[in-house]
């Protein structure tokens, strides 16, 4: 097996366990593994299907934190330059840059957010590895729960995605040349309905002919990345505000057609009963350039309330931060509550 291995410096607070839950969202996602201490992931860097393990060291030390990242293979160790990519790789879909120094500060002005600042301290905003597997996932997830929607992510990496011949490796999402080649048949038969399957292709072969072009996005403001999102098969408001927030790391988006955020919304900051799109956003307002990770948030704390998370650890806060410290979630035994149809996702 060939392997590497590199640190990354995180400035705290920061929580691995908490944003790969963020991340992954369910706790029968295999694409996205979590045992509890270790995040695995399968990518393609430089050409070729790697494993990429990632841990959070106990530094002892409230004012430093550092992952280490191990990168491996069969046969000869990874190039260089795919060690390179999965670093860059990492640090977006871990939020490792995103200064939230300013996100602690606006939630100590509101004890409803303060609250839940606190308890899921050390979160930061993740994002898929790709645009496109934002797209794929939004896509996935349409008029679906979440849990069935990761159920077809599972089943459409199985099948497509890359794998790396190692010991308990799972297969990793699919890349869009891939997918190109796949059927709409073949796509129901996994359970994703014809309209979808039929959207998911167009892309697919739309970006793996260069026709089309979803890393000039992250140049495009929100307005004009919205306008090209919807202009795209397949994909509506919700659908874009997702990929904005979870594929290229727009944290002051909070998707307002998200149901299930909304009655978290009801629960934790008294939206309106009727309130729709035009509430959220206005209740957004007063969180900017923040709504992504109030986002976050509820998504955490829902699955707290179903019992899949379960609060260890406490995470140190760096001085200045403006809150206490939180708690590392580990997955609980299978058998806990789920969620159902209209989750934050």
């Amino acid at each position: 097996m060939g392997t590497a291995r590199f640190t990354i410096e995180v400035h705290p607070p920061f929580c691995l366990g908490l944003t790969v839950w963020a991340l992954r969202r369910r706790p029968h996602n295999t694409i996205d593994a979590w045992d509890g201490t270790t995040y695995t992931r399968t990518l393609v860097a430089d050409g070729t299907p790697v494993q990429a393990a990632v841990r959070q060291d106990d530094t002892g030390d409230p004012e430093r934190t550092r992952l280490r990242i191990e990168v491996r293979r069969r046969g000869e160790d990874p190039s260089e330059a795919g060690v390179a990519e999965v670093r860059c790789t990492i640090e977006q879909m871990l939020g490792l840059h995103v200064d939230l120094a300013g996100f602690y500060e606006l939630a100590v002005s509101d004890e409803r957010l303060a609250g839940l600042a606190r308890r899921f301290m050390g979160v930061r905003p993740p994002r898929f590895a790709s645009v496109f597997e934002a797209l794929v996932n939004a896509v996935a997830c349409q008029q679906l729960s979440l849990t069935v929607g990761i159920h077809l992510l599972n089943r459409l990496a199985a099948v497509y995605g890359p794998e790396v011949a190692l010991r308990g490796a799972t297969p990793g999402f699919p890349i869009p040349e891939r997918l190109a080649v796949a059927e709409a048949s073949h796509l129901r038969r996994l359970g994703f309905s014809l309209a979808k399957a039929r959207n998911l292709l167009l892309l697919a072969r739309q970006v793996a002919s260069g026709t089309l072009d979803l890393d000039a996005l992250a140049q495009a403001d929100d307005e004009h990345a919205t306008a090209a999102l919807v202009a795209l098969p397949g994909i509506g408001r919700w659908s874009a505000e997702y990929v904005l927030l979870r594929g290229l790391g727009r944290i002051g988006v909070l998707p307002g057609d998200d149901v299930g955020a909304r009655n978290n919304l009801r629960q934790r900051f008294e939206l309106p009963a009727p309130g729709g799109y035009d509430e959220v956003a206005a209740l957004a307002k007063g969180w900017w350039p923040y709504g992504g990770m109030v986002y976050f948030h509820l998504l955490l704390d829902g699955l707290a309330r179903a019992g899949q998370l379960q609060l260890a650890a406490p995470v140190p806060a760096a001085r200045g931060s403006g809150a206490a410290s939180a708690r590392s979630p580990v997955r609980r035994p299978p058998g806990g509550a789920g969620l159902g149809a209209g989750d934050v996702v």
